[in-house]
């Protein structure tokens, strides 16, 4: 019994640190961040190559693994025998906060149940930063990330979440960014929307207006061929 005891404090002194990396610019990574990848004993990610880049900018050797969407069932099995083993973990996605349109939330979840600490560290978002600078005034907001490529989905869900009075924050790649303000501009183009694209990076812009007046920007866009990087969109809510 004193054994079984002793087993799980020394279970639970392993720690699993959920890290927000920078979306854009590797100077917003923040000094605890940095000091929790510098101390960890494995580092988990979304993508190893694109961590292994931040790590090198911060001089940091420490042994990686994997932990994607298509995989990260297994890989939570993975990381919990290590957090079982007493090694620090932290997990980092390819931009921003984990588990928000991100791999992370059934690594946290799995982690948790196992009986370990499941610590956040704080950092970058696109949905947090965009708001803050959205100039929107609502109160609640509906995080719905990406929406579903298909264009019947994704017009439905539209227009379910336009029903509602709180404002919306979506995702969107450059290859359907068109398609998706098209869809506003049908269901109600008068809303108030804000675009980041590129958002701490070297070409960031922000465009404010209905969704018919940003339309219109960057359908001339396209036709130069400057419609590049990911796009972030918040919608006010319904009066």
């Amino acid at each position: 019994m004193l054994f079984s005891i002793s087993l799980n404090i020394l279970i639970k002194m392993a720690f699993l640190y959920i890290i927000g990396t920078p979306i854009g610019n590797l100077g917003d990574l923040t000094f605890r961040a940095a000091e929790i990848l510098s101390k960890a004993d494995i580092v988990a990610s979304e993508d190893t190559r694109q961590t292994l880049k931040l790590l090198n900018r911060l001089e940091i050797r420490t042994r990686m693994i994997s932990c994607r969407a298509h995989n990260e069932e297994g890989a939570a099995k993975k990381i919990i025998s290590l957090l079982d083993e007493g090694k620090t973990i932290a997990y980092c996605s390819d931009a921003g906060t984990p588990a928000l349109s991100d791999p992370g939330a059934l690594l946290a979840r799995r982690a948790a149940e196992a009986g370990h600490e499941v610590i956040p560290i704080p950092g970058p978002s696109a949905f947090a930063s965009l708001l803050s600078v959205s100039g929107g005034f609502d109160k609640t907001v509906i995080f719905e990330g990406f929406l579903s490529p298909k264009p019947g989905r994704r017009r439905s869900r539209l227009r379910e979440l336009l029903s509602h009075k709180a404002g919306i924050v979506l995702y969107e790649s450059p290859h359907r960014i068109l398609k998706l303000l098209g869809d506003l501009a049908d269901l109600d183009g008068s809303r108030y929307i804000c675009i980041g694209r590129e958002m701490t990076k070297l070409h960031e812009e922000y465009l404010r207006g209905s969704a018919s007046e940003i339309l219109e920007i960057l359908q001339k866009k396209a036709e130069k061929s400057e419609i590049k990087g990911e796009f972030s969109i918040y919608i006010s809510g319904k009066i």
